[in-house]
This record gives C-alpha cells, structure tokens and sequence, in this order.
C-alpha cells in the first residue's frame, strides 16, 4: 500500500479572530488561495467538521479513527472541499458558494487541508453568527514566522479510497432531482431517521411536502442505504437550509442504488454520496467501464483537457464549440478525466468542474518473490526397503511436532511390529531411540508437508488416526507374537509401568 505526505506550516485552527486552514501540496508547498470573510460562518463551521468528521470515518469495519486529510479546490470565485469516508463509502464535499465568501482567490488549484482534532474541537465550539475571517493558506508574514514549526505526517493511501474518490463523479453524473424538503420538514426527517450502526438498505418515497422510508422501491422513491450515514448532515442543519435527494430512476425491481443527499443555502452547499451498501464501497462499482472503452476516449479526454480553465461549472457545449468535438464526444472525455481526479460533478448544478487531485503517493515498497514463507518443518520420503538406511528425524520447527511412532513419513503411520524392527529383547526402555522401519511388502505413505502452529498439529493427529492399520493376530511378528516377546512390566509401588 502506498502512503501521502503532509507538510503542514501549523495545525489549522479556528476562533473568534477567525478560520486558518493550513495547505500542503498543490502547485506549491503551502499555496494561499483565499484571504476574507465568509458571510455565513456558522454554515463554513458545520461544513468543514462534517467532512473532517467523514474523513475519519469507517462505516464499515469499525475502525479506529484516522484518515486522509480533505481536499479543496479554489476556481472562480468558489471554494469547495472534498473527502472520503476511510471505508471508500461515503463521499462528501462542502461548496462554499460567492454569496458566502467576501474576499479574494488568490490563486487556482487544488492542494490538502490540515483538519486535526484541535480544528474539529475548535469548530465545534463556535457559535459565531457574524462575518468571519477565513484564510486557506498562509501569506509570506505567516510563511516567515512558522518556518520553523512544519509538522509532517504519513498516512496510508489505499487504492479503494483514490478509486472512491474518482468513481463518485461518474456515478453521480447520471443523477436527477427526485425530492426536495423545506427547511422545517428536512429537520424532521434527518431526526427520524435510525441511528447507529444500521446496514439495511431503506427507500425514501415521497409523502406530500416529507418523505417516509420503505423496505421496498417504488417508482419515484431514492435509495438511502444505511441511513445513518446521513448524521453529518443532521448535525450542519441550521434555519434556511433545503434537502435534496438525488438519485437514478427506480422501479420496483431496482436494486439497491447509490444516492447523494445536499443541505443547500444561498452561501454554501453541503453534499454527501453513499454507496449501495453500508458494507460497500463506491470503489467497486464500475461505472466508468463503458465510457473507457470507447476508441477515441483517450484522445478526447486530452483535448478537453488542455481547454480547461479552473471554472466552477463546465459548460458542455462552450468546450464541444472549443474542441470542435461532438458534445457526447466531449462527455465521454469529460468521464475519462473523472476517472484520472482531474474533473468533478456537482449534482446541483448538473455540471462538471475542473480539479486536480495534489496526491502524489509513494511508491510501493518491492514484494517478495514468494508470497508465503517457507514452511518451518518439511518431511522426507523414507529410504527403501531393500537398502533400510539408519532413519533421523526431521529438525523441529515452532509448532512442528514428531511422529509419535513409525518412520519419519506420517504421523501414526508406522508398524509396532515388523521384520525390519529390532528384536523384541533389546527394546527395554532405556533404548527406545530408533523407531522401527517400514514392513517389507507394505505400501509407503507419500510424504506430506506439514504446517506449523495449531493447525500443523491437528494436521498430524487426523493423518495418524487414519493411517493405522488393524493389526492381525495370527500375522508372522503380529500383535500376539510382538505381546509374548515383550520383557514382564517392573512393578513399582503405586504403579505399573
């Protein structure tokens, strides 16, 4: 697995004097892309901690909490911050709208942002209604003054959560507009929804101005599986803001669906897409496939992308008219450049716009030759008969046990009593070092590699068990004989050896 590196100035802090989201990566170290105020700083609070909060999240495998740091993308006038849960289910992304940013963008591109826990506590905190400044990036002054203070961190760069991340553009570009709740109903309905670690699938039908949920699709209705998930929008609703369900059409024989669920104002939209299943991942669904085969799509994808600009909403027909492409030519390009992290969709505007994903991972580390260690312990077929051979042990390795009896093939596998035996006579305890060989005539066992640990032990058990033969008694060196040649037991007081 590859890994990312952060180079942060300083944790990203929030308070009264203000929001300072620190950068790493992008087209410089610590790019500055916006210095102003934000209008509505209560909607730019909840929006940032929902998503560090997605960011740290496993919805799945209960993992503990840790994750990639968002990122945020500066175009024309806009500002917008993504991230993916840590189990690739959840994608999120907080659209700081112009209606809501009073400042600058000083310069285009996409870079990481710092959302520690010192961020997350501060935010949480914050009740401020009135402007407030908000910075992403550092300026020289600051850059001068904390030189000294990078903090650096390594975290894991799982190829499901760069696939999430990508395949969530493709599939939600064939979302539609399928419900829409006011303010006061939303709330209602993010309140009733169940909580807790939920994996079933429910449908959401519109029910006059709410929606209920259902076990079943309807036509109409939008698929909200592990509803759940949808806490994080629970927690950044605040008076003005509208619901909006997209999803694909559905009949009654859909199966479960992926969906995205926005909490929109004028000055900032908060978006969360889920997969088709609590226990899955957006990185599993494949929906770029079709548009990746097609003969001319690397070639579009090119020249659609040397026109792009960094704006906020593409226009499908400006760049068909600029390319002098076909504009389902030009989509397809489009769908080959969401694949790569180089293009977005923004379900509410029904359009594309321009990033570059600044994750620059690692190479991984070489693998092995062999995928599994050898193994601690291995047997050797035993020498033939006709030239009996002095027999040895194998070496003992961790969990690696002898054969209790018989040559050194399987575990139970040998013969108490044979020709090729000692005499009885000189078996006395004091020299019961060297088992006896196989029988003349008998067929050998093939030799078996034996696993160590637990299960090499069970191993042996099960292979000696069925190995043994019955002996007979009127056999030449049978049982009978082999009982009546044995010396007299010693008898010691209190027992009998």
């Amino acid at each position: 697995m590859s890994t990312i590196t952060y180079r942060y100035l300083a944790p990203s802090a929030a308070g009264d004097e203000g929001i300072q989201l620190h950068t790493s990566g992008g087209r410089s170290a610590h790019p500055l892309f916006f210095a102003g105020f934000t209008t509505e700083p209560l909607a730019a609070c909840r929006g940032v901690l929902a998503l560090a909060e997605v960011a740290s999240s496993d919805f799945a495998f209960r993992r503990p909490p840790s994750g990639i740091d968002p990122v945020i993308t500066a175009g024309e006038g806009w500002l917008r911050l993504e991230s993916v849960s840590r189990c690739a289910g959840v994608y999120a992304r907080l659209d700081l709208l112009p209606a809501g940013l009073d400042g600058e963008i000083r310069q285009h591109g996409t870079t990481n942002v710092e959302t520690g826990t010192q961020l997350r506590l501060a935010l949480a905190q914050l009740r401020r209604r009135d402007p407030l400044r908000l910075a992403i990036g550092a300026d020289a002054v600051t850059v001068s003054t904390l030189t000294g203070s990078v903090i650096e961190r390594k975290v894991p760069l799982p190829a499901r959560w760069l696939r999430a991340f990508t395949e969530a553009q493709v599939i939600t570009a064939t979302f539609d507009l399928r419900a829409e709740l006011a303010s006061s109903e939303a709330m209602r309905f993010l309140q009733s929804l169940p909580r807790g670690r939920r994996r079933e699938v429910a449908w959401a039908v519109p029910d006059r101005r709410s929606l209920r949920l259902a076990s079943e699709p309807v036509p109409g209705a939008v698929c909200l599986p592990g509803p759940n998930r949808l806490q994080a929008l629970t927690a950044s609703w605040r008076p003005g803001t509208v619901l909006q369900a997209y999803g694909p059409a559905v009949t009654a024989a859909t199966p479960p669906a992926a969906s995205t669920w926005v909490l929109a104002s004028p000055a900032a939209r908060l978006s969360l897409t889920l997969s088709p299943g609590a226990d899955r991942g957006l990185s599993g669904e494949g929906a770029a496939l079709n548009s990746l085969a097609g003969p001319t799509a690397m070639d579009d994808a090119d020249l659609v992308a040397a026109i792009l600009a960094w704006e906020p909403v593409t226009d499908v027909t400006a760049l068909a008219a600029a390319s002098g492409l076909a504009p389902a030519r030009v989509r397809t390009g489009l769908t080959v450049l969401a694949t790569s992290g180089q293009i977005g969709y923004d379900v509410a505007e029904a359009a594309y716009f321009h990033r570059s994903l600044p994750l620059t991972p690692a190479s991984p580390p070489p693998r092995r030759s062999s995928g599994r260690a050898p193994s601690a312990c291995s047997l050797t077929a035993p020498p033939s008969p006709a030239a009996p051979a002095p027999t040895s042990y194998p070496p003992k390795g961790p969990g690696c046990a002898a054969p209790a009896s018989g040559g050194p093939t399987t575990a139970g596998s040998g013969d108490p009593a044979n020709t090729n035996s000692p005499p009885a006579s000189s078996r006395t305890p004091g020299n019961r070092s060297q088992p006896p060989g196989p029988a003349p005539g008998k067929a050998t066992r093939q030799p078996m590699i034996v696993r160590s640990g637990r299960s090499g032990r069970r191993a042996w058990r099960r292979r000696g068990r069925r190995g043994r033969q019955p002996q007979q008694a009127n056999a030449p060196g049978g049982s009978a004989a082999a009982k009546a040649a044995r010396p007299a037991p010693r008898i010691r007081p209190g027992r009998i050896e």
